[in-house]
């Protein structure tokens, strides 16, 4: 039986990731954390306790962003895009110590009306992180590429999260990468 880990915050919580376990079952074990990952450095430190459970798997397939480009209080991105190819980097390196293939999914749009997250920001993110994640051999997963081209349709009125059409279309994407790369 080959062995999976979903890492990634609520657009897999919430979204594609129990149904990316279902589409994958029975020929693969699918282990996720029962928390969100939240944004980069959250997602970094639950390496350590996480080990466990991803060291060995097969693919690791996992997403960071929206909490980091959040802007609460109208004064940037909670992380600055420096730090967060910084940390997102030292993850890759650390995840590609458990598993040979190592998957990344960009960040998810969002809808104009989303108070506290960009897509200038999101593309900013995703368009610096992505090369640097190349370079080192990480898999890359263009969630935000299928969410955008079916934005009205695939996003839920939170205008954060993806509808159950936007989680379906993630979950089928998400496990076409996975099987290509077992």
């Amino acid at each position: 039986m080959k062995k999976i880990a979903l890492l990634g915050d609520s657009i897999r919580l919430l979204g594609y990731g129990q149904k990316v376990a279902e589409m994958l079952s029975p020929e693969c074990e699918v282990w996720q954390p029962d928390d969100n990952c939240r944004f980069a450095a959250y997602t970094l430190r639950g390496l350590f306790e996480w080990k466990e459970n991803l060291e060995g798997c097969d693919v690791i397939h996992w997403n960071n962003g929206l909490w980091d480009i959040c802007d609460l209080f109208g004064d940037g991105p909670f992380t600055s895009l420096e730090v967060y190819v910084d940390t997102m980097k030292r993850i890759a390196r650390i995840l590609q110590t458990y598993s040979k293939k190592v998957v990344f999914a960009t960040m998810t749009p969002v809808t104009e009306e989303n108070p506290y997250n960009s897509n200038e920001v999101i593309k900013q993110f995703n368009e610096a992180v992505v090369p640097e994640l190349e370079k080192m051999g990480v898999i890359i997963n263009d969630l935000h590429k299928i969410v955008w081209d079916n934005l009205e349709e695939y996003m839920h009125e939170d205008t954060l999260h993806l509808s159950q059409k936007g989680n379906d279309a993630c979950a089928e994407q998400v496990c076409e990468i996975i099987k290509a790369n077992l």
